[in-house]
């Protein structure tokens, strides 16, 4: 068993961050610290509240069946890797949310933070963790592929030497300056390009600061993603704490948004479906096409008011009642968009950016309108 336990724990040697990911890493506020213990004037005391968070839901027990063996006997195999690796689960810790937990390299520091940042996907397929401390930084990723009851833990972290990117070059900065998009937002929101290629825009896609997954567009509009991407919201850390939320359709729209002053909003990762589905809401773990809802719930169910920005066109539409018949039409409001000169209407918020400026675009956003609960769009 000690032999075994060695092989498995993560090596001594933690990720390395380059220069560019850690300042990139800076943008991003880590979670918020929980602290077991409250400092007072006569020492500690038991914080309660820390122990009560919102971390502490109705407990959901993940030895049980879900829908189907498969998924059950990954979610297993990953639990096992997790505690392996020295982490120890509780039963609120379920498949799609972000939990916080005692780190087992630091112990939380002094203070006893719960530093440690926990998520198994939706889709059981991986689970990863970070430690927020600056002084531990441990993070790792565990896979269910295996046929062992237990495989290596690793820190192959996905990172932006791992990727191969690096900065944007002149070229790409006079793509999206001719597109309103400035080197302040773009450098905030961490756009880069493949290295030594200046015609592929790479679009990071980070939660918690970290960097898990990315996007990639080439100048001809051919898009991609990096293998291994999880499926969340672009921009998704803008929304944490936020009150009101703004979701456009396109990573460039969020960079527009965010040029007319709004940095609640985030993007959907895929594109739109052409009509609006006339089958029923599926279940939450087979609502494949819209995970990225699902993956940061709790940060969705904290908006009292969720601006739609979708396209204009058909798709964009549809697009719209999905995530209103998702989210709540109750508490959904719809952009519309300016018309043009010979009477057709812009199509987008970059649209409306180039051709009418920030203070259009934010007047736009500003007068969205309740979205229609009995609404009604063509569906298949």
């Amino acid at each position: 068993m000690p032999q075994l336990l060695a092989a498995l724990l993560p090596s001594k040697q933690w990720l390395k961050s380059t220069f560019w990911l850690q300042h990139f890493l800076s943008f991003a506020s880590p979670p918020k610290p929980v602290f077991l213990f409250q400092s007072t004037s006569s020492g500690f005391r038991f914080n309660s509240y820390a122990a009560n968070r919102r971390l502490s839901t109705i407990p959901v027990r993940l030895d049980q069946p879900e829908d189907g063996s498969s998924d059950l006997d990954k979610l297993r195999v990953l639990r096992q890797k997790i505690e392996v690796s020295g982490i120890t689960l509780d039963d609120s810790c379920v498949p799609g949310r972000y939990h916080h937990l005692i780190c087992p390299k630091c112990n939380g520091g002094q203070l006893m933070e719960r530093s440690l940042s926990l998520h198994i996907t939706q889709d059981r397929n991986f689970a990863m963790w970070r430690c927020f401390r600056s002084t531990c930084g441990w993070a790792g990723r565990v896979f269910p592929e295996s046929s062992a009851a237990y495989s290596e833990v690793t820190n192959n972290w996905m990172t932006v030497d791992s990727l191969g990117l690096e900065p944007l070059g002149d070229k790409l900065i006079a793509y999206f300056g001719e597109r309103m998009i400035s080197e302040k937002t773009l450098y905030r929101n961490a756009v880069m390009q493949l290295s030594g290629n200046q015609s592929v825009i790479a679009f990071t896609y980070r939660q918690n600061g970290l960097l898990v997954g990315c996007k990639y567009r080439s100048m001809g509009k051919r898009f991609w993603q990096e293998k291994g991407t999880e499926k969340i919201l672009y921009g998704l850390d803008d929304i944490q704490e936020a009150n009101e939320i703004i979701i456009v359709e396109g990573e460039l729209d969020k960079l527009s948004v965010e040029e007319a002053g709004f940095c609640n909003c985030v993007s959907v990762p895929g594109g739109a479906p052409q009509k609006v589905s006339a089958k029923e809401l599926p279940s939450l773990d087979k609502d494949t096409a819209y995970h990225y809802l699902w993956n940061c719930k709790e940060y969705l169910d904290k908006a009292s008011r969720i601006i739609l920005a979708t396209d204009g066109d058909s798709p964009g539409q549809a697009l719209a009642e999905e995530l209103a018949r998702r989210l709540g039409k109750e508490r959904c409001w719809r952009v519309s968009w300016p018309k043009k000169e010979d009477s057709s209407c812009f199509k987008d918020a970059n649209e409306v950016l180039k051709n009418l400026g920030a203070d259009a675009l934010r007047e736009v956003i500003e007068n969205a309108e309740l979205y229609e609960v009995n609404s009604s769009i063509q569906e298949i």
